[in-house]
């Protein structure tokens, strides 16, 4: 029997919750566990509740939806993502993983169908990191990555902690950090990148994680009056970092696989003056790769190249791994179920690897796990702008639905 979810009933759902916390560019405003997160989170347990679910909530926040299966002994199947935004984010980015999940209950309960195993729809906390960081220290935290008093002690920008919101939001449970244990998760996400836009593709099989490794670096040379030093005397700090720069990007883009990244987010000059030669530069680089080895020799890379600056440039330098997160690999069984239900759509679709961080990286430590990516416009997300078309909403919540009923069909032998 072939089972469709309502398309346009997902799409009313999405836009919905986009009421709460809107901002002025049509975008959305709501950070973790703030007032307009809380009401995020009471809205859909209102829709859960209205299909019979149960809700249970961890110690740090993290909400469990239950759908009751024919075996409730057996490990639940589970979906899911975050519903807390950046602060000028796009409506679609963790809601939309959300929101297919409901939907996904939604359709169940509107067929009188009854899973095998029971279904589980998650939502983590403060997955974007925008106001408590690090962020995913929440479904770290159910990984075993952050213990519970770290990730309840991180503190915003006022010095508020994450425990205390919690206690205000009334969102502090009582479950155990790390239950229950999941047979499989499945994420629904879009893109956030352009790949399938450009490729025309309306799936993504997402079958891990690229690695990434941020490093907070200081270049010190000496600063100068611009006029009267020559430049064969001078120990310019920010010269050093423009031929850093240069050198790593030009790697990155000779590798013709795509798969090397290379990023400089921010950039901060000592004491900045028009005639004076910057004597101190700040700077971070964000490496990435799709293959371990390769980010090592990346990472190897980057700090030969470090080390030439101080001898071609007079300088000193320091840097600082602050942040590594290696390559994941998805669930060889969960992303042939993703697939399996993408190609039972008939779309064109692509197996790929996810370049951004999600919930699902530390879920995959302890739990069967893969993601399904949509195409988002122009690759644009944590922006106002961030879109996703009701076409590509409804095909991705329908592969979800088709793939999470495969594996909630399955029963003991899967464990």
């Amino acid at each position: 029997m072939t089972v469709s979810i309502d398309g346009q009933r997902f799409w009313s759902s999405l836009l919905a919750m986009a009421e709460i916390g809107p901002t002025a560019n049509g975008g959305s405003c709501r950070l973790a566990l703030t007032e307009e997160d809380a009401a995020g989170r009471h809205l859909l347990i209102e829709w859960c509740e209205a299909l019979g679910c149960t809700l249970r909530v961890d110690r740090v926040g993290n909400l469990f939806f239950r759908r009751a299966g024919r075996r409730d002994d057996l490990d639940p199947v589970a979906c899911g993502s975050h519903l807390d935004t950046q602060p000028k984010g796009g409506r679609f980015d963790g809601i939309l993983g959300v929101l297919a999940g409901l939907e996904v209950f939604r359709t169940l309960h509107d067929q009188g169908i009854v899973t095998e195993r029971p279904l589980e729809l998650i939502v983590w906390t403060n997955e974007e990191g925008s106001r408590f960081a690090p962020a995913m220290v929440a479904s770290g935290t159910y990984a075993g990555e952050f213990s519970e008093a770290y990730t309840l002690a991180r503190e915003d920008r006022d010095g508020v902690t994450l425990g205390e919101s919690l206690e205000v939001t009334g969102f502090a449970g009582e479950m155990p950090v790390g239950e229950p244990c999941l047979a499989s998760f499945f994420e629904l996400h879009i893109e956030q990148g352009p790949v399938l836009e450009e490729e025309r593709e309306a799936i993504g099989v997402v079958t891990g994680v690229q690695g990434m490794r941020w490093f907070d670096v200081t270049l010190r040379g000496q600063s100068a009056h611009a006029g009267p030093t020559p430049m064969a005397y001078r120990r310019d700090a920010l010269a050093a970092c423009a031929r850093l720069i240069d050198r790593l990007q030009g790697h990155a883009l000779a590798d013709i696989s795509g798969g090397t990244k290379v990023t400089f987010g921010c950039l901060e000059i000592d004491s900045p003056s028009r005639n004076v030669i910057p004597g101190e530069v700040r700077l971070t680089v964000d490496l990435r790769h799709v293959v371990e080895t390769e980010l090592d020799a990346l990472e190897a890379r980057f700090q030969r190249e470090l080390a030439e600056l101080a001898e071609g440039f007079g300088i000193e330098t320091a840097s600082e791994r602050i942040w590594a997160s290696p390559v994941v690999n998805f669930d060889a069984g969960c992303i042939d179920a993703v697939e399996r239900a993408t190609q039972a759509q008939g779309v064109a679709y692509r197996r790929m690897m996810s370049g951004a961080g999600h919930d699902a990286v530390y879920v995959s430590r302890v739990a069967p796990t893969s993601m399904i990516f949509i195409p988002c416009r122009d690759g644009i997300s944590h922006n106002e702008a961030e879109y996703a078309s009701p076409e590509h909403c409804a095909l991705g919540a329908q592969v979800l639905f088709d793939a999470m009923l495969e594996r909630a069909s399955l029963g003991e032998a899967s464990e």
